[in-house]
């Protein structure tokens, strides 16, 4: 590696990426911690890493690996030229970023990675991941590595992301906001009052008369919920519809040990809430047509989606698109959080290099670079305060009420959440596609969590 910034795909092309995925695309399908199944139930936390540790002393040059999912064009390109200008500003850390595919063959290389000791020195990968990657020993803590005042910087949904078991794993220098976004135009002609807060969210069932009277304003199917998104192995149907499910008092999985979903996803709350969306469906509410146009193009007047939206929904209706919470099913309008974050696999990397690069991205200006390239919510408060979309009456500012007034809520924060996921994402998919029964259906996606949470013994915290 040289003193300039490199940057590299996976070694091997093609071929090489196929050998490496294919008898872990098998574990990645299975969403468990391990490959062993059963059989390696009591491995997780007994193999508890050792803390990255940081002495403010870097000895002699560092050279440092960072994988990077490919995501969307303007935060890669926006990644490699801040990997770029690090190496420009300093000569003691060196940093070689490699790219690598994303989705569910991104997790199958980290899989892989870990299998055979050779994970980077910083990994990227999605948020509720952490949980499972801390629990089987692929990441170290890096609490000693993070200053008070930068954690007292960061948004309480970042630093919540980013713990399991009492100990801080990972760092986003970006978070994520969701809401309803709706035409102001089309809501003032048919009458249609427009939220102006989480407490004045409509109700579910407010929420069904608002997009009958659409339909008779002359949208067929008035509601957009991305369902291009809704494809196997993608986390949609999770992070975009289980604040449905907590609003209306449900949740996926036992919120307090994690110990069964039982009773839970396919609890009372669950029930009603997915019911209510299945009823949107059965009656035509929802633009079925798997493409990303209903809103743009004007089939739908309400769209529910995450802050990546907004710019293409704002250049196609200037200064006619309003941000407003999600439907209350009952318990109160929820929303969802978490993005791709920052972590140290276990090995030998020195955390104090890798820090040295971390604190880098976490700079003001560095978080607000990358989310003007990606759209997403700044990590920090510092660097919301250089968004004016941001602040009191700007365009985006339920996002930044919502993460930090506790309107938004992670994902489970367990090692079984990949199994969580994956029964929710394909109950949800028959549930609205399919139309089938609601409550047979989560049952059988509680029974598929539970039967992965029993061959890892309900995933002890501290195996011996």
């Amino acid at each position: 590696m040289s003193g300039t910034s490199a940057t590299r795909a996976w070694p091997g092309g093609v071929r090489g990426l196929r050998r490496t995925l294919l008898p872990w695309a098998v574990c990645a399908a299975l969403l468990l911690a391990g490959c062993d199944g059963a059989g390696s139930a009591a491995k997780g936390a007994s193999a508890t890493p050792e803390d990255t540790t940081c002495d403010g002393k870097i000895h002699g040059v560092a050279h440092i690996t960072v994988w990077y999912h490919a995501g969307p064009s303007g935060e890669f390109t926006t990644l490699r030229s801040q990997v770029k200008e690090f190496n420009r500003r300093q000569r003691q850390v060196r940093v070689e970023l490699v790219t690598l595919p994303e989705d569910r063959a991104y997790t199958a290389l980290v899989l892989s990675a870990a299998a055979s000791r050779d994970l980077p020195d910083l990994l990227d990968f999605d948020g509720p991941n952490l949980y499972s990657y801390a629990w089987s020993g692929k990441l170290r803590p890096i609490d000693s590595c993070v200053p008070a005042s930068v954690r007292a910087d960061l948004l309480p949904t970042i630093r919540q992301q980013g713990t399991y078991a009492g100990r801080l794993w990972g760092i986003g220098t970006f978070d994520s906001g969701m809401g309803l976004y709706v035409r102001t135009s089309v809501m003032r002609k048919a009458g249609i009052r427009v939220p102006t807060g989480p407490k004045d969210a409509w109700t579910a069932a407010e929420m069904t008369g608002i997009l009958r009277k659409l339909r008779k304003q002359g949208y067929k199917a008035p509601l957009d919920l991305r369902l291009v998104y809704s494809q196997p192995g993608q986390e949609w149907n999770t992070y975009g519809f289980a604040p449905a499910v907590w609003s209306a008092g449900g949740d996926l999985v036992e919120p307090r040990n994690f110990r069964t979903a039982d009773g839970y996803v396919n609890g009372p709350g669950s029930v009603k809430a997915l019911t209510a969306m299945q009823n949107w469906a059965k009656v035509g509410l929802i633009d079925m047509v798997k493409d990303d146009k209903a809103f743009v193009s004007g089939r739908s007047a309400i769209s529910w989606c995450g802050h990546w939206t907004y710019p293409e929904f704002n250049k196609a209706f200037p200064g006619d698109v309003a941000i407003v919470p999600l439907p209350d099913f009952g318990q109160g309008t929820v929303t969802g959080m978490g993005s791709f974050q920052w972590g140290v696999p276990a090995g030998n990397a020195d955390g104090d290099a890798v820090w040295r690069f971390l604190s880098f991205l976490l700079q003001p200006a560095q978080v607000h670079r990358m989310t003007v390239a990606n759209g997403a919510i700044p990590a920090t408060e510092s660097a919301i305060r250089l968004s004016p979309q941001y602040a009191p009456g700007g365009s985006e500012h339920l996002f930044i009420e919502q993460l930090r007034d506790g309107v938004a809520r992670p994902r489970p924060q367990t090692p079984a959440y990949p199994a969580i996921t994956d029964a929710f994402s394909r109950a949800f998919a028959k549930i609205i596609f399919n139309r089938a029964p609601v409550r047979t259906t989560l049952g059988e996606a509680a029974k598929k969590i539970d039967q992965d949470i029993a061959a890892h013994d309900g995933y002890p915290p501290d195996t011996p």
